[in-house]
């Protein structure tokens, strides 16, 4: 299947509450990552817009479930909070992780998760959990190694490998690859990825 441009992508509603969410049906792709890892950076440059997700070196800028209609609102693409934000108040920390654990379990136009690791720090304990909700709810993961810029080729292409050794045994569920919003570095493979899973008909 050839990968589809996200040119024609817009923002569709902010919310803070599953009772907030659109209608549960189409088809949707959630987008997240560890503060910093470069997650509005990737929406941007795979929807070609510059501003359509914003970017902040402000952890936690995204505290929100954002919704993207991609060219109609039955195809979605889901900004999620960003986790792992050192600087917020517990209080507000467990209310983001119940907003998500409800969203995974709760969601079912849920297709899969593209989910930013910043390729010299991958797989930390908030990246793990964001696996383990994928593998309970029984939905596909595709990481995205960002930053890949700041790395040479030979040891972008080291870290992916470890990183593909550690999912030994859930190749079929987990999928991983390096990726570079500045340098346009794996955005047509991700485009592959969100193409396949926002048009497969097949899912419940």
């Amino acid at each position: 299947m050839a990968a589809e441009h996200f040119n024609d992508t817009r923002f569709m509603l902010s919310v803070s509450q599953l009772a907030g969410l659109p209608d549960d049906a189409g088809a949707e792709v959630a987008f997240a990552g560890r503060s910093n890892a470069g997650k509005s950076s990737a929406i941007n440059a795979i929807t070609e817009q510059r501003g359509l997700a914003r970017t902040s070196k402000t952890p936690g800028r995204t505290q929100l479930i954002n919704y993207f209609a991609a060219g109609s609102e039955a195809r979605r693409l889901v900004d999620l909070p960003g986790y792992g934000f050192a600087k917020v108040p517990e209080r507000v920390k467990r209310q983001w992780s119940e907003l998500l654990d409800g969203y995974f379990r709760e969601r079912r136009s849920l297709r899969g998760l593209i989910l930013m690791m910043d390729v010299r720090r991958p797989l930390t304990d908030f990246d793990g959990q964001m696996l383990d909700w994928c593998a309970a709810a029984g939905l596909p993961c595709h990481m995205l190694l960002t930053k890949a810029d700041k790395l040479s080729r030979g040891a972008g292409m080291n870290a992916l490998q470890q990183v593909r050794r550690s999912l030994a045994g859930s190749e079929s569920q987990f999928s991983a690859q390096l990726f570079s919003a500045p340098n346009r570095l794996g955005v047509e493979e991700a485009r592959e990825v969100l193409t396949r899973w926002l048009d497969d008909q097949t899912a419940a």
